[in-house]
């Protein structure tokens, strides 16, 4: 984080100094803004959430989740300080562009979206009474439903969070407590940052799960096994959402995928060849890789 918390801030006097004191608005209470509701129960001074769905609204009262829930944001977003966005990508513009039509008063407003490309500007266009911040829990599951909610989803994952121009050192003062709060490790990024480390962490690994699938012949079933498992668990990911998140990082994922294919032919030539002393090689770099980025992500990112 590029900010000093000691520093003054008279712009957002009114942003509560503490999570306890701090009402919160969750828009979309599907798996990850369930998740989220659940490890903040008992942190906040309220809990407010708002989905389009009256069946997810039913279900959430009878969880009871929320000090309040409903359909209708124009009804519960003003009695936030706090909003944040956990709506599907594609549908999070919209309801940023719609916040200050519901919504008279100050408040942070933070999305928790998986590009930020086409979020960040929207964020920015918001009126002065707000203040934006971005942010990207890199956690999930394949099933996205309420029903697969789990109050440990966001624990010892990573949480990207993004200041924006306007950002002020209370607001991201503010959310470095909610992102400790539910257990996950703040990583402070540069929004172009984001989307490339985003593209090689997320998009990659679920186009080459899906990509393995697809190519797994249907009779080899009985031999499944965990490796199979693991390795092609995130082809199961929603295709909307993949769908949103290639076209919103477009540049970044071609990038990516050029390298793979790269990589994919050094392993085809040398097989070719019958060269196995270049496959260890090969083989022991790539391990070595992935030692080196778990080893840094166990440190919290720094090498």
């Amino acid at each position: 984080m590029q900010t000093d918390q000691n520093a003054p801030d008279p712009e957002s006097a009114w942003v509560p100094k503490t999570l306890a004191e701090t009402s919160v608005a969750i828009w979309g209470i599907g798996l990850m803004g369930g998740s989220l509701t659940m490890a903040l129960r008992g942190k906040t001074a309220a809990l407010f959430g708002i989905d389009p769905d009256d069946q997810v609204c039913r279900q959430a009262v009878e969880m009871k989740l929320f000090n309040q829930v409903g359909s209708n944001p124009a009804e519960l977003l003003s009695k936030a300080n706090l909003i944040i966005v956990c709506a599907p990508l594609g549908l999070i513009p919209d309801l940023l562009k719609q916040i200050p039509l519901d919504h008279p008063g100050h408040a942070i407003v933070m999305d928790i979206g998986s590009t930020k490309k086409n979020i960040l500007p929207i964020m920015e266009e918001l009126p002065k009474r707000f203040i934006p911040i971005g942010g990207h829990p890199m956690c999930g599951k394949e099933v996205r439903s309420l029903s697969n909610a789990d109050g440990d989803l966001y624990q010892g994952g990573s949480f990207a969070l993004l200041e924006l121009p306007r950002t002020t050192q209370a607001a991201s003062h503010l959310v470095l407590q909610l992102v400790k709060a539910i257990g996950a490790h703040p990583v402070w990024l540069d929004p172009l940052e984001h989307d490339r480390w985003a593209s090689a962490i997320s998009a990659l690994p679920y186009l080459v799960a899906n990509c393995l699938s697809g190519v797994t012949p249907l009779e080899a079933a009985p031999l499944v096994g965990p490796g199979y498992k693991s390795t092609t668990r995130l082809a199961a990911e929603n295709i909307d959402m993949m769908h949103y998140i290639l076209s919103n990082n477009r540049e970044n994922v071609l990038a990516d995928l050029k390298n793979f294919h790269g990589r994919l032919e050094l392993i085809e030539k040398a097989l070719e060849k019958n060269d196995f002393e270049a496959l260890h090689d090969l083989f022991k770099e790539g391990a070595a890789r992935r030692s080196a980025i778990m080893d840094s992500f166990d440190k919290g990112g720094k090498s």
